[in-house]
């Protein structure tokens, strides 16, 4: 089992009519794209039940989609994740990814760039149904300055506002992933705040982790369970590796005038080439394992350090809360629910303390 990560994102949707009629010419455009790319969508679904009748349909695909509706009632029953409707059709987009996200910073901060979207309030990347509409924002936006990454999406939500299909860019994910990605969508149905990306991603993927042990526990796969530990550890091998180098960058850029002072930028080069170094350490004591290669294989900026933190700073601190209420999903839930009612500063500061309380 072998496999790095592609992030998730959010689809933003409501009320588009009535605010492009508000907005300058570029944005509109921008929403005409994820409206129409969602339709699209939409219209190319077919009920699992159906796909799984069709005499032309793979039997690993077929395997695949029971696999899915297995989930979905393990995400309901055991883990107490509302479905509701999600992931009883399939869509085959017909690419590798179905959105393309452009996350950007300014050159000497790891203060990430936001959007406003209706609905959802800010976040931190802009997503496009269309690698080169991604690409030429991008294109854009680095001629203004920014340190610009465009990521390739496997699997998104839209947040309820509609019954989200099964993707033919994740379903071919290994079971312990595919478990993980399902759990981590449902769970942005169960608890989403407003403007708090790197809140709603770290308690998403806290759950698709804890729900995939809990599946492989259930359905008595130790091997793969093991597996699955490994992948794991590795990860939080690899968040530890780009989370050092976030802290340097930032001191570097405390300590530093940038811009404009040569030393900045000599130092930003040091630690993104330090980075390297220490990838290419951990790969031998991985024995060779290759799964973040290609993301190392990118230029590394700011912004591109700043989509891990997004998904795992928070990580240890909800980890830590299940741990509080005994692995008690729902006990958990509410606990979260209360946090999301906080100011950010002060939700901030709680997980902080949470994520830096000494293992049991």
């Amino acid at each position: 089992m072998s496999w790095a990560k592609h992030r998730r994102a959010w689809i933003v949707l409501a009320g588009l009519g009535a605010l492009t009629l508000l907005v300058g010419c570029e944005t509109c455009s921008y929403y005409r794209q994820a409206v129409v790319g969602q339709y699209r969508i939409v219209a190319h679904r077919r009920p699992i039940d159906q796909v799984l009748a069709d005499a032309q349909t793979s039997v690993s695909l077929k395997d695949k989609l029971r696999l899915v509706l297995r989930l979905r009632e393990f995400a309901e029953t055991d883990l107490k994740l509302p479905a509701n409707g999600h992931y009883l059709r399939y869509a085959d987009v017909g690419r590798r990814y179905v959105v393309w996200n452009v996350h950007a910073a300014p050159p000497f901060s790891l203060d990430p760039k936001s959007w406003w979207y209706p609905v959802v309030g800010r976040l931190e990347y802009r997503g496009y149904f269309s690698e080169r509409d991604a690409r030429r924002y991008a294109g854009k936006l680095e001629r203004k300055g920014f340190d610009v990454y465009v990521e390739g999406v496997e699997a998104y939500s839209t947040l309820g506002w509609f019954r989200d299909p099964v993707l033919s860019t994740f379903i071919h994910y290994e079971e312990a992933l595919l478990a993980e990605t399902l759990f981590h969508e449902l769970a942005h149905q169960k608890l989403f705040v407003g403007g708090d990306t790197d809140f709603d991603e770290a308690f998403a993927t806290a759950v698709g982790q804890e729900g995939a042990r809990r599946w492989l526990e259930t359905t008595g796969k130790p091997e793969t369970l093991a597996a699955y530990r490994v992948v794991l550890r590795r990860e939080e091998q690899f968040v530890s590796l780009v989370t050092t180098a976030r802290l340097r960058l930032e001191a570097a850029y405390t300590n530093n005038p940038c811009p404009p002072a040569p030393a900045c930028r000599q130092a930003k080069e040091q630690i993104i080439a330090q980075l390297r170094r220490d990838y290419a350490e951990l790969k031998q004591e991985w024995g060779g394992y290759s799964g973040y290669d290609a993301w190392f294989a990118q230029p590394l900026n700011n912004a591109q350090l700043n989509t891990i933190a997004t998904y795992y700073d928070w990580v240890p601190a909800f980890q830590r809360l299940l741990r509080d209420n005994g692995g008690n999903l729902v006990k958990f839930y509410g606990a979260a629910k209360a946090l999301a009612k906080r100011s950010k500063a002060d939700r901030d500061r709680r997980l902080a303390e949470l994520a830096a309380a000494r293992p049991d």
